[in-house]
């Protein structure tokens, strides 16, 4: 009976660690890609079903969620939304960055993008309808991953972030969302400023920017709030943007 009641402690644990996708839910998971794994919360929205395609978020968290147990990445953004019970009507995968590393890297960078292919593969997800977004260091990651695979998303918003202005022509063709606040002293207002005058220079005409008046590093909670941006998303599909270069 004691090896029976110790076999079924280890299983409960196991269940627990990695629980099924299910509607209405947000789950834990693990993806093994080469030798490498990516861990990440995944919400499917309520009336998910295999035989209707629905759009995708990917959201990159802040440095302060790297430290920690997967269930920090829930701390802010979406997934912290999530918990809170508001329902998005999409996908939305939280991957969480190692202490060590950044999304802006290289090699987390081709993670993001083997976690995007496996979703795309696996679950019914509209490729036309990918959306990127993250905040601080996910701000960082968010306009890497962008300029350097702008036709495999429909649109992007990076939250107090920075980007490279050297990748404003490979930006100018996406529909881009920019929030910060205007009292940040973790990553300047600035940072934002110069990508968004970048992009509009080389001609970019998609490019949006909110500078949010006597807000610090915590533009987040206003700009994941934003109603006027889900529905500005909801109406961004990538072949259009490929459409209209």
């Amino acid at each position: 009976m004691r090896n029976h009641v110790i076999l079924f402690s280890i299983f409960a644990s196991t269940c627990l660690l990695a629980a099924d996708p299910t509607p209405g839910k947000q789950v834990e998971q693990t993806l093994k890609l080469e030798g490498k794994e990516i861990s990440y919360l995944l919400y499917l929205p309520a009336n998910y079903s295999a035989a209707s395609k629905v759009p995708l978020m990917l959201f990159l968290h802040g440095r302060g969620e790297s430290r920690g147990p997967l269930s920090v990445v829930a701390k802010l953004g979406p997934p912290a939304r999530v918990e809170h019970g508001f329902a998005y009507p999409f996908v939305i995968a939280s991957p969480q960055c190692p202490t060590n590393e950044s999304w802006d890297q290289a090699n987390q960078q081709q993670l993001l993008l083997g976690l995007l292919d496996h979703l795309l593969k696996t679950m019914a997800i509209d490729a036309d309808r990918v959306y990127l977004t993250g905040l601080s260091m996910g701000g960082y990651g968010s306009w890497r991953l962008a300029a350097d695979h702008p036709e495999r998303f429909a649109a992007v918003v990076p939250v107090c972030g920075a980007g490279n202005t050297a990748d404003a022509e490979k930006l100018k063709q996406l529909p881009i969302w920019v929030f910060h606040g205007n009292e940040d002293r973790v990553v300047p207002l600035q940072k934002s400023q110069e990508m968004v005058e970048a992009i509009t220079k080389s001609g970019g005409t998609k490019v949006r920017f909110t500078s949010l008046e006597h807000i610090g590093h915590a533009s987040w909670e206003a700009a994941y709030a934003s109603q006027d941006m889900y529905a500005w998303l909801a109406r961004q599909t990538a072949s259009q943007n490929k459409l209209q270069k």
